[in-house]
């Protein structure tokens, strides 16, 4: 199940100057327990935005510079090349940036996204999501607290294949 994993803002900001414009530390701990033990996909940009690779994930890097080399990641240059690289993998994410989620976003059939509620001065963006091709599986809101400046949504979408979906799913619509 390939997953696209992100927080945007209400107009689908993502970052600004590579870097994210929000600070929610329960969202953190959130993609570590979700992407743990899987392929994570990105772009080179984004990559480099962490201070080193992320423990207990295989990092697979899209960049047009095929000779891009740094120790404990994979190069490729396409997302076909990802994805192969994590076939055997029952659910590689796709964790940016906004080229690669333009690109990934054929490719997905999940989308784990963190809705922050607000608005941001932004270069990046998050592709929109059509409700004729995702179906909102669930969400949980959380408020403003004294470690989020911020409201917050996680979201579950699921690509819309009816034929494949369970009967006794229940589904936010």
């Amino acid at each position: 199940m390939i997953t696209l994993i992100a927080a945007a803002g209400e107009n689908n900001e993502l970052g600004k100057d590579n870097d994210l414009v929000w600070h929610l530390p329960d969202d953190f701990k959130r993609f570590k327990q979700l992407t743990s033990g899987h392929h994570i996909i990105m772009g080179r940009k984004t990559f480099e935005s962490f201070p080193k690779p992320l423990p207990n994930r295989t990092h697979v890097i899209i960049t047009r510079n095929i000779s891009y080399r740094k120790e404990g990641i994979i190069v490729v240059s396409s997302m076909q090349e990802a994805l192969e690289i994590a076939k055997d993998d029952d659910q590689p994410f796709i964790i940016g940036g906004g080229e690669i989620y333009h690109i990934g976003m054929s490719f997905a059939q999940k989308i784990e996204l963190t809705r922050v509620h607000g608005t941001f001065e932004a270069d990046t963006y998050f592709p929109q999501i059509s409700a004729e091709e995702w179906i909102l599986l669930s969400e949980e809101f959380y408020d403003i607290d004294e470690r989020h400046a911020y409201a917050y949504t996680y979201q579950t979408f699921i690509r819309r294949q009816p034929d494949s979906l369970p009967t006794d799913l229940k589904l936010i619509e």
